[in-house]
Protein backbone atom coordinates (compact mmCIF):
# COMPACT_ATOMS: atom_id res chain seq x y z
CA UNK A 1 0.00 0.00 0.00
CA UNK A 2 0.90 3.51 -0.64
CA UNK A 3 -0.01 7.32 0.04
CA UNK A 4 0.88 10.79 -0.81
CA UNK A 5 1.02 13.77 1.82
CA UNK A 6 2.09 16.84 3.16
CA UNK A 7 4.37 16.30 6.18
CA UNK A 8 6.70 18.33 8.66
CA UNK A 9 9.83 16.25 9.60
CA UNK A 10 9.59 16.16 13.97
CA UNK A 11 12.89 14.22 14.24
CA UNK A 12 15.36 11.90 11.89
CA UNK A 13 17.99 9.40 13.92
CA UNK A 14 20.31 7.24 12.15
CA UNK A 15 19.53 3.78 11.43
CA UNK A 16 22.14 1.20 10.00
CA UNK A 17 25.11 2.72 7.87
CA UNK A 18 22.82 4.87 5.71
CA UNK A 19 19.16 5.25 6.18
CA UNK A 20 17.33 7.41 8.09
CA UNK A 21 14.48 6.69 10.74
CA UNK A 22 12.01 9.85 10.59
CA UNK A 23 8.85 10.63 12.35
CA UNK A 24 6.66 12.87 10.56
CA UNK A 25 3.41 14.61 11.24
CA UNK A 26 1.20 14.28 8.39
CA UNK A 27 -1.58 16.02 7.37
CA UNK A 28 -3.96 13.29 6.72
CA UNK A 29 -2.26 10.57 8.22
CA UNK A 30 -1.23 11.60 12.12
CA UNK A 31 2.53 10.99 13.10
CA UNK A 32 4.26 8.31 10.92
CA UNK A 33 7.21 7.11 11.16
CA UNK A 34 9.40 5.70 8.02
CA UNK A 35 12.72 4.90 7.11
CA UNK A 36 14.43 6.98 4.49
CA UNK A 37 16.67 4.67 2.37
CA UNK A 38 19.98 6.67 1.83
CA UNK A 39 19.03 9.29 3.86
CA UNK A 40 22.41 9.83 5.65
CA UNK A 41 24.25 10.47 2.69
CA UNK A 42 25.58 13.79 1.46
CA UNK A 43 23.20 14.43 -1.19
CA UNK A 44 20.25 14.04 0.97
CA UNK A 45 20.90 14.53 4.19
CA UNK A 46 20.64 18.55 4.31
CA UNK A 47 17.57 18.48 3.40
CA UNK A 48 16.54 16.24 6.43
CA UNK A 49 16.38 18.47 9.00
CA UNK A 50 13.11 19.56 12.17
CA UNK A 51 10.82 21.13 10.79
CA UNK A 52 10.96 20.90 7.38
CA UNK A 53 7.84 20.76 5.15
CA UNK A 54 7.58 17.83 2.95
CA UNK A 55 5.71 15.95 -0.09
CA UNK A 56 6.02 12.26 1.30
CA UNK A 57 5.36 9.31 0.13
CA UNK A 58 4.91 6.01 2.23
CA UNK A 59 4.84 2.72 1.19
CA UNK A 60 4.71 -0.93 2.69
CA UNK A 61 3.65 -4.05 2.07
CA UNK A 62 1.50 -3.82 4.82
CA UNK A 63 -0.29 -0.96 6.74
CA UNK A 64 0.88 -1.89 9.95
CA UNK A 65 4.70 -2.55 8.50
CA UNK A 66 7.48 0.69 9.66
CA UNK A 67 7.12 1.55 5.67
CA UNK A 68 9.51 3.43 3.27
CA UNK A 69 9.38 6.77 3.09
CA UNK A 70 10.63 8.98 0.05
CA UNK A 71 10.24 12.96 0.36
CA UNK A 72 10.39 16.28 -1.48
CA UNK A 73 11.36 19.71 0.23
CA UNK A 74 8.51 22.29 0.67
CA UNK A 75 10.44 24.54 2.67
CA UNK A 76 12.99 24.67 5.31
CA UNK A 77 12.24 26.89 8.07
CA UNK A 78 15.55 26.22 10.30
CA UNK A 79 17.74 27.29 7.32
CA UNK A 80 16.01 30.60 7.77
CA UNK A 81 17.04 31.42 10.91
CA UNK A 82 20.50 29.50 11.81
CA UNK A 83 21.37 32.45 13.06
CA UNK A 84 19.11 32.63 15.56
CA UNK A 85 19.63 30.26 18.37
CA UNK A 86 15.85 31.45 19.87
CA UNK A 87 13.82 30.81 17.08
CA UNK A 88 15.94 27.08 16.34
CA UNK A 89 14.76 26.69 19.88
CA UNK A 90 10.70 26.67 19.09
CA UNK A 91 11.17 24.87 16.60
CA UNK A 92 12.89 22.24 18.09
CA UNK A 93 10.74 22.44 20.92
CA UNK A 94 7.41 22.31 19.01
CA UNK A 95 8.32 19.19 16.95
CA UNK A 96 9.80 17.23 20.37
CA UNK A 97 6.16 18.37 22.00
CA UNK A 98 4.06 16.88 18.84
CA UNK A 99 6.57 13.73 18.48
CA UNK A 100 6.42 13.03 22.14
CA UNK A 101 2.61 13.80 22.56
CA UNK A 102 0.76 12.54 19.67
CA UNK A 103 -0.43 9.10 19.06
CA UNK A 104 1.30 7.14 16.05
CA UNK A 105 -1.22 6.83 13.31
CA UNK A 106 -3.98 9.38 14.15
CA UNK A 107 -5.25 12.35 12.28
CA UNK A 108 -4.78 15.46 13.90
CA UNK A 109 -5.01 18.25 10.71
CA UNK A 110 -5.60 20.65 13.38
CA UNK A 111 -2.45 20.24 15.09
CA UNK A 112 -0.44 19.84 12.16
CA UNK A 113 -2.39 22.93 10.68
CA UNK A 114 -1.21 24.70 13.86
CA UNK A 115 1.96 23.83 13.63
CA UNK A 116 2.33 24.42 10.24
CA UNK A 117 0.99 28.28 11.02
CA UNK A 118 3.22 28.31 14.21
CA UNK A 119 6.28 28.06 11.81
CA UNK A 120 4.92 30.44 9.24
CA UNK A 121 5.19 32.84 12.10
CA UNK A 122 8.24 32.58 13.36
CA UNK A 123 9.14 35.67 11.44
CA UNK A 124 6.78 37.76 14.28
CA UNK A 125 8.64 39.26 17.57
CA UNK A 126 5.68 37.63 19.47
CA UNK A 127 6.09 33.76 17.84
CA UNK A 128 6.47 32.73 21.68
CA UNK A 129 2.98 33.33 22.87
CA UNK A 130 2.11 31.34 19.14
CA UNK A 131 3.63 28.25 20.66
CA UNK A 132 2.13 29.09 24.19
CA UNK A 133 -1.28 28.54 22.01
CA UNK A 134 -0.44 26.00 20.40
CA UNK A 135 0.27 23.69 23.55
CA UNK A 136 -2.87 24.94 24.57
CA UNK A 137 -4.60 23.47 21.37
CA UNK A 138 -2.71 20.44 21.51
CA UNK A 139 -4.36 19.91 24.97
CA UNK A 140 -7.75 20.73 23.76
CA UNK A 141 -6.40 18.36 20.57
CA UNK A 142 -6.57 15.49 22.79
CA UNK A 143 -9.19 15.89 24.89
CA UNK A 144 -7.74 18.04 28.05
CA UNK A 145 -8.97 21.14 26.80
CA UNK A 146 -8.68 23.84 29.72
CA UNK A 147 -11.49 26.09 30.50
CA UNK A 148 -10.28 29.33 31.18
CA UNK A 149 -13.31 31.39 30.08
CA UNK A 150 -15.16 31.57 33.57
CA UNK A 151 -14.44 31.53 37.21
CA UNK A 152 -14.75 27.28 38.02
CA UNK A 153 -15.69 28.75 41.87
CA UNK A 154 -18.24 31.86 41.12
CA UNK A 155 -19.21 31.43 37.49
CA UNK A 156 -17.40 35.09 37.01
CA UNK A 157 -15.37 35.75 33.53
CA UNK A 158 -13.47 38.91 34.87
CA UNK A 159 -10.29 39.34 36.59
CA UNK A 160 -9.43 35.51 36.14
CA UNK A 161 -5.64 34.98 37.05
CA UNK A 162 -5.64 31.27 38.54
CA UNK A 163 -6.08 27.68 36.91
CA UNK A 164 -7.05 24.21 39.04
CA UNK A 165 -4.75 22.21 38.88
CA UNK A 166 -7.72 19.39 39.61
CA UNK A 167 -9.88 20.81 37.09
CA UNK A 168 -7.78 22.24 34.43
CA UNK A 169 -10.73 24.93 34.70
CA UNK A 170 -9.71 28.84 35.37
CA UNK A 171 -10.54 30.60 39.08
CA UNK A 172 -10.67 34.28 39.58
CA UNK A 173 -8.60 36.45 41.89
CA UNK A 174 -10.84 36.84 44.71
CA UNK A 175 -12.33 33.54 44.72
CA UNK A 176 -8.23 32.02 44.28
CA UNK A 177 -7.23 34.02 46.85
CA UNK A 178 -7.35 31.42 50.07
CA UNK A 179 -5.56 28.88 47.79
CA UNK A 180 -3.28 30.83 45.52
CA UNK A 181 0.09 28.54 46.58
CA UNK A 182 -2.04 25.55 45.02
CA UNK A 183 -3.09 26.98 42.08
CA UNK A 184 -1.25 28.14 38.86
CA UNK A 185 -0.89 30.94 37.41
CA UNK A 186 -3.14 32.28 34.08
CA UNK A 187 -1.35 34.89 31.91
CA UNK A 188 -3.74 37.03 30.41
CA UNK A 189 -2.70 36.55 26.93
CA UNK A 190 -3.66 32.72 26.83
CA UNK A 191 -7.66 34.19 26.75
CA UNK A 192 -7.48 37.72 25.39
CA UNK A 193 -4.46 37.14 22.49
CA UNK A 194 -1.04 37.67 22.01
CA UNK A 195 2.11 38.42 24.41
CA UNK A 196 5.06 40.54 23.93
CA UNK A 197 6.42 39.21 27.48
CA UNK A 198 8.72 36.33 27.19
CA UNK A 199 8.87 35.97 31.19
CA UNK A 200 5.06 35.42 31.00
CA UNK A 201 4.77 33.26 27.90
CA UNK A 202 7.22 30.93 30.26
CA UNK A 203 4.59 30.90 33.23
CA UNK A 204 2.11 30.35 30.31
CA UNK A 205 4.22 27.50 29.27
CA UNK A 206 4.27 26.03 32.71
CA UNK A 207 0.59 25.97 33.07
CA UNK A 208 0.67 23.98 29.90
CA UNK A 209 3.07 22.05 30.51
CA UNK A 210 1.43 20.47 33.84
CA UNK A 211 -1.04 19.36 32.02
CA UNK A 212 0.74 17.52 28.71
CA UNK A 213 3.12 16.27 31.59
CA UNK A 214 0.06 15.10 33.74
CA UNK A 215 -2.19 13.51 31.38
CA UNK A 216 -0.21 12.79 28.01
CA UNK A 217 3.34 11.98 28.79
CA UNK A 218 3.06 10.83 32.60
CA UNK A 219 0.56 7.45 31.38
CA UNK A 220 3.50 6.77 28.38
CA UNK A 221 6.30 6.87 31.17
CA UNK A 222 7.59 10.49 29.24
CA UNK A 223 8.97 14.08 30.72
CA UNK A 224 8.70 17.30 28.85
CA UNK A 225 11.69 17.11 26.12
CA UNK A 226 14.54 18.62 26.91
CA UNK A 227 14.45 20.66 23.68
CA UNK A 228 11.16 22.26 25.35
CA UNK A 229 12.54 22.73 28.96
CA UNK A 230 15.85 24.61 26.66
CA UNK A 231 12.90 26.93 25.69
CA UNK A 232 11.40 27.35 28.72
CA UNK A 233 14.53 27.82 30.24
CA UNK A 234 15.70 30.80 27.82
CA UNK A 235 12.17 32.36 27.77
CA UNK A 236 12.48 32.83 31.32
CA UNK A 237 16.52 34.52 31.00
Amino acid sequence: MQWIDDAILLSARAHGETGLLVTLLTREHGRHAGLVQGGQSKKHRPAWQTGTLFEIKWQARLSEHLGGVTGEARRSYAARWLDDAGRLGGISAVCAIAEACLPDREPHSAIYAGLLAFLEGLGEEHWPSLYAHWELGLLGELGFRLDLSVCAATGATDDLIYVSPKSGRAVSRGAGEAYRERLLTLPAFLREGISHDRAEVAQALDLTGFFLERHALAPQGKALPAARSRLVDRLRA
